[in-house]
């Protein structure tokens, strides 16, 4: 049977490695009481700051400084180690309007947020609302400047597509084992307490430490998670709150990629359209139906014929995920051609840039994979069983060609150590403003409507027709941009839920 088979390959596997399931066995120093542990946060609420310049190009253009705000690795023992989380502050352009603080974070998890708010206030946000505001970014805990996660194993990504077969199915087994191994034995207390959960009470530091009762805030992405954690934990401290591409707390993260699959099939056939008509320049078909099996094609031709370099592999496990990185953005669709055609030649044994390759994807996915394995893996329980994965990864092929074995497959929370504390379930009467894409390849649509059932006092506007993972962008959709800053402004939001349409003339031809 392949259980069978899959069990005695990952036995072999946990063998080579001297990996065991981490499950509880990591022992953590034990906390003290909750009480004590409140009366005793008084300090990290009320420190002083020290702002200096940021050195990054957004933030300086913006008027930003930089600073580190001192938070418990722990809140169940405040006494304990510390962290430092890196915060950007862009001050009210009109201090006699102020109005309070707007933190933001971009999305990943894994994603550095500290320019985040500069990039915001640069290209997005209007003129009432960056005279009303302090706009906040924040690397999160275990990201960026706030005290990385550090991993033993260097690799770009904790997510591979399982391949074809069972072998290489047991590979991604042996490197998710081992990728957890490495992270958790790095400092298994501060990896433990990497969470979403945490984040969300550092968020609530940072309100302290600016003297506000309450916050604003605008997420992206996983950032929609982080502030519907912060929504349940801190209701009472929250004022006007942004949602753009939500995800369903209920599918996060496991049910969040197998959601995936389906929609990026419908990605890489709109992606083929467009290369299609530029059949002239990349000759990848004249029709999108051949293009898709030019691309199946070569992910196919891929296996035997590994390409490394740079710190970087190109292989059947991989090619999937340079497709993934660039297909949320139409804008995107040239990077995307020119991957391929890299991809191709290498593949085809003629010569390929790796370093550019590479900057390629890294651009379009600027996550870190240590502190998204920490985050992901700390916040909600993984299945555990290796043939649960392969068994799904094998039900989605012949609907998923290209991502089914991605959005499937076994990643290093299923060797994870058990989180410190349950997942944070979502049902408040929070006011939030959400914005979901129709056909958002990250964060499928039904999972803005998910969040919208749990939080009943949310409204939803819709971006319709727009293959594309985040609605607030400039020049997509008018609509979008105009109730978002509106309600930033003023606080009002539309009446019910409506639709807006992107301006067409975005899309690239």
């Amino acid at each position: 049977m392949p259980a069978q088979r899959i069990r005695r390959l990952v036995a072999v596997v946990h063998a080579t490695l001297g990996a065991t399931l981490l499950t509880s066995a990591v022992v953590l120093p034990a906390g003290p009481a909750s009480a004590d542990a409140a009366a005793s946060l008084d300090r990290f609420y009320h420190q002083d700051l020290e702002w200096k310049p940021c050195d990054i190009p957004a933030l300086d253009a913006a008027g930003g400084l930089c600073s580190g705000v001192r938070v418990p690795l722990d809140y169940d023992n405040p006494g304990g180690r510390t962290l430092t989380v890196a915060i950007s502050r862009i001050p009210a352009a009109d201090p006699s309007r102020r109005r309070g603080i707007l933190l933001s974070n971009p999305g990943g998890p894994g994603g550095q947020g500290l320019k985040y708010s500069g990039n915001l206030s640069n290209e997005l946000f209007s003129p009432d609302v960056r005279a009303q505001y302090d706009q906040i970014g924040m690397d999160p805990r275990g990201i960026g400047r706030s005290d990385p996660v550090s991993c033993t194993i260097p690799v770009p990504t904790m997510l591979f597509s399982a391949g074809f077969d069972l072998f290489g199915y047991a590979r991604d087994t042996a490197v998710a084992a081992a990728l957890a191994t490495a992270c958790v034995g790095t400092d298994a207390e501060k990896a433990r307490h990497i969470t979403t959960r945490n984040t969300a009470r550092d968020m609530d530091v940072i309100r302290g430490v600016f003297g506000e009762s309450k916050i604003n805030y605008f997420g992206a992405s996983y950032g929609t998670y982080l502030g519907s954690v912060y929504s349940q934990m801190f209701g009472d401290h929250v004022d006007r709150m942004v949602f753009d591409s939500p995800i369903d707390p209920e599918r996060y993260y496991v049910g969040l990629y197998q959601d995936m699959g389906p929609i990026n099939e419908y990605a890489l056939d709109d992606w083929a359209k467009w290369a299609a008509r530029h059949d002239d320049e990349y000759h990848f078909g004249a029709t999108p139906e051949q293009v898709r099996g030019f691309i199946e094609d070569l992910i196919r031709r891929a296996a035997g014929h590994e390409i490394y370099g740079s710190g970087y592999l190109v292989d059947e496990h991989t090619i999937p995920m340079m497709l993934l990185a660039l297909l949320p953005n139409p804008k995107l669709n040239t990077n995307l051609a020119e991957v391929v055609r890299m991809v191709d030649s290498g593949v085809s044994g003629g010569p390929i840039d790796m370093d550019a390759l590479k900057a390629k994807i890294i651009a379009a996915v600027p996550l870190d994979a240590a502190a998204m394995a920490a985050i992901m893996c700390g916040d909600r329980a993984a299945p555990r069983d290796p043939a649960w994965y392969y068994a799904n990864v094998e039900a989605a092929r012949p609907t998923q060609p290209v991502f089914g074995a991605f959005a499937n497959n076994i990643t290093a929370c299923a060797f994870w150590p058990d989180p410190i504390e349950p997942a944070t379930e979502i049902h408040n009467a929070t006011p939030v403003l959400m914005v979901a894409n129709v056909h958002d390849t990250r964060t499928a649509y039904q999972e803005g409507l998910a969040l919208h059932r749990d939080l009943p006092e949310s409204r939803l506007v819709t971006l319709a027709d727009t293959r594309v993972h985040g609605a607030f962008r400039p020049g997509l959709s008018p609509c979008v941009n105009g109730i978002v800053n509106t309600y930033l402004a003023t606080g009002v939001r539309p009446a019910e839920d409506l639709t807006c349409e992107p301006d067409f003339s975005w899309f690239p031809q």
